[in-house]
């Protein structure tokens, strides 16, 4: 099937997070945090297993313009409350990104999505062409709110990404007018799609998600201390339009710095002694590294079913995996 729905938990789901906001969000985080421990620990022991040359990045998140244009209320890079100063990455750094990562065989996962919109990047399409051109063995994926994207837009993309994810953000749990306009074609016309994934997540505008280490704007931190561990550090490098490598996507203000792809190659900033500082600090708890004692965001779906497979020996074969993503977006 080229196009689906996904609904989390269906319409008792939907009613929770409308209704129940933050009933639904502590339950679903002590869920998560309860079912992924050992599999985290796993994880990160081996990811530590030689300090000198660790593992690649499972998810390279590559943002290549700092704006959004929707107003979901959990994020602050929504388009009444950002106050990032705008950035759109240069051309020659995306391209030398992307080599690098070529010349690092690297077969991960890619997304060029961040904190944003990738569609208010007019370059976007010529971008994924050349990623997919020089990088044939990633999974890349691209994660929309789709309030910009029409039939000619998906055309264009699917060529060259894996997975479209498309985030119906509203209130009524209804798809866009756009959005069911690409639904029927799609359905209606299949033979064109046959080679990529179109996932359509219907999301709750409004929803209560994480505290986002306390830039969530309906969340925020408290003084609780989260004593849990975060996968975050040693899975995904997360890079800004800057050239810097933030710690994650909870560092909505853009504010740490992990190496500058300006001075450090990919591979040198994501062995950096600031990020071997980072790992060793959250690899027994989040207590241990002051941006991230409150936070309590945990992404699920993704990272964990890369950890699976590379925990079971399955190290480069997600390329042709069809997992479904929760990525905030």
């Amino acid at each position: 099937m080229p196009i689906r729905i996904h609904n989390f938990a269906g319409i008792i789901g939907w009613n929770a997070r409308k209704y129940f906001p933050r009933l639904a969000s502590e339950s679903y985080l002590k869920l998560q945090f309860v079912t992924r421990g050992k599999s985290q620990q796993k994880y990160i022991d081996y990811f530590l297993k030689d300090p000198e040359n660790p593992p690649r990045p499972n998810v390279v998140n590559l943002e290549t313009i700092n704006r959004c244009n929707s107003t979901c209320e959990f994020c602050t890079a929504n388009k009444n409350a950002d106050k990032r100063p705008y950035k759109r990455m240069e051309d020659t750094l995306f391209y030398s990104i992307i080599d690098q990562l070529h010349d690092w065989d690297y077969k991960g996962h890619l997304t060029l999505y961040g904190n944003n919109e990738p569609w208010l990047d007019t370059r976007i399409v010529d971008f994924h062409k050349y990623a997919r051109e020089k990088l044939p063995n990633a999974f890349i994926f691209m994660s929309t709110n789709g309030l910009l994207l029409n039939i000619e837009k998906v055309k264009q993309i699917i060529p060259h990404v894996n997975q479209l994810v498309i985030n119906n953000y509203c209130l009524d749990m209804k798809l866009h007018d756009n959005i069911q306009e690409i639904y029927d074609y799609v359905k209606a016309h299949p033979d064109e799609f046959r080679d990529v994934d179109i996932l359509i997540q219907m999301r709750y505008l409004k929803e209560v998600l994480t505290n986002r280490a306390g830039s969530a704007p309906n969340k925020k931190a408290t003084e609780k201390v989260i004593k849990e561990t975060c996968l975050m550090p040693f899975t995904d490098m997360w890079i800004m339009p800057n050239g810097k490598l933030g710690i994650c996507c909870c560092d909505d203000f853009e504010v740490t710095d992990f190496g500058d792809l300006h001075e450090l190659s990919v591979q040198e900033a994501w062995n950096s002694p600031k990020y071997r500082e980072l790992r060793l600090a959250i690899k027994d708890g989040r207590q241990n590294y002051p941006f991230c004692r409150y936070c309590d965001f945990i992404d699920a779906g993704l990272r964990m079913d890369l950890v699976d497979d590379i925990l079971n020996k399955r190290e480069g074969t997600m390329r042709g995996s069809r997992q479904t993503i929760f990525k905030k977006k």
